[in-house]
């Protein structure tokens, strides 16, 4: 079979000319960047990609092929995938499929072939922005037409598209390479977690932590939450727009103060909704697993797996006694903010890394030592 032509086409007219991949015909969406040289099938498997054409920056993708273990969520949420070359020939004990099947097989259009370094510095300076990917209409100045009545990411509820239907539970601990994913320890803590686009590997490192997890839906008011009576709240992960999901800025407002609180990545910007604060959009967002962060308590730098467009305005919430915890060192954005009286605390980046480094992973030991010391009991000792 013969190489297949492709193209995108962005909403500022740029259009690159590659080959397909995975899937054949259209895929439309946000086109990011992502740093990060390895973990794609995390990364598609992401509910955060919700809405979003992902380019990978590392010139080899692919090379150790896909599996059934490396994913974290039911499926993956990618809207489409830019790589410079997926390697056809993967390598490694653990792999099944190449990258090219497994997009095949979930339905996911991608493209290769062309320079990812000249698009990354295109979104870098001029800011991510909706694009098409195309290998069935190649007349590029169609697609242009078509993109620009692309709807925009601003305002959108995503989450709705991610989020369980039903409450669930969550028993499964952290993946060891000698024995594969684990069975936890005795749990402690009851956890209710809001599945904004949840991933699996925060819920297996909220049970390693001793959690009896509980996954409710976004939709969940604050008294559907309560009536678990939990020791503490965990607030996803999630796509878009945090002021597209007004319904979860109402429950959490309803739990603040009621019992502790830990948010990451959507979760931290829910909360500072939830705070009266203000969310803003950033150029280009931040994605990749090597971003450093300052905890600005203990000066520590963490080298942190992130994934997000918007982030919270710390100023905005200061008089209502919230304080910044952590700073991107790239850009000086807040990544953590803590209140000094009420139990909870957040952080924009990805303690739980999959993939991506764990120099954050004590975060999770956080939040327990927050629930014994709000009062809540441990439970079996």
């Amino acid at each position: 079979m013969g190489v297949s032509e492709a193209v995108l086409v962005l909403r500022d007219g740029r259009a690159f000319r590659g080959e397909a991949l995975g899937a054949r015909g259209e895929a439309a969406g946000e086109v990011i960047f992502n740093t990060a040289m390895s973990g794609y099938q995390e990364i598609l498997t992401d509910p955060s990609y919700r809405g979003q054409i992902v380019t990978m920056t590392y010139p080899l993708i692919g090379n150790y092929g896909c599996n059934d273990e490396d994913v974290e969520s039911r499926r993956p949420w990618a809207n489409g995938l830019i790589v410079k070359e997926a390697s056809p020939y993967p390598s490694s004990w653990r792999g099944r499929i190449s990258l090219d099947q497994y997009l095949k097989n979930h339905g996911i259009v991608g493209l290769q072939g062309i320079d990812t370094r000249a698009l990354t510095r295109h979104l870098r300076d001029h800011g991510s922005q909706d694009g098409i990917i195309s290998s069935d209409n190649l007349d590029v100045e169609r697609l242009r037409e078509r993109v620009q009545a692309l709807p925009q990411i601003v305002g959108q509820d995503l989450v709705r598209h991610v989020t369980v239907e039903q409450p669930y539970g969550w028993s499964e601990g952290e993946w060891k390479l000698e024995r594969g994913y684990t069975t936890p320890p005795a749990a402690r803590f009851k956890v209710v977690a809001y599945d904004a686009g949840i991933k699996l590997n925060i819920l297996r490192q909220l049970r390693t932590a001793k959690c009896d997890v509980v996954v409710v839906p976004a939709d969940t008011p604050a008294a559907g939450v309560l009536e678990h009576q939990p020791d503490g709240v965990f607030l996803s992960n999630g796509p878009g727009d945090p002021e597209g999901v007004p319904y979860l800025v109402d429950a959490v407002r309803g739990l603040l103060g009621r019992v502790p609180i830990f948010g990451i990545c959507l979760g931290h910007q829910i909360i500072g909704l939830a705070a009266g604060g203000r969310t803003y959009k950033l150029p280009f967002g931040h994605h990749g697993a090597n971003h450093p962060v300052r905890d600005l308590a203990t000066r520590r730098i963490e080298i942190t797996s992130q994934n997000h467009n918007f982030a919270v305005d710390p100023a905005s919430v200061a008089a209502a006694g919230w304080e910044p915890t952590h700073v991107n060192l790239n850009d000086h954005t807040c990544e953590g903010l803590r209140h000094r009286e009420l139990p909870v605390f957040c952080v924009q980046y990805h303690p739980e890394a999959s993939p991506g480094p764990h120099d954050a992973n004590y975060l999770f030991g956080r939040f327990t030592d927050l629930m014994a010391s709000a009062g809540r009991t441990p439970r079996g000792g």
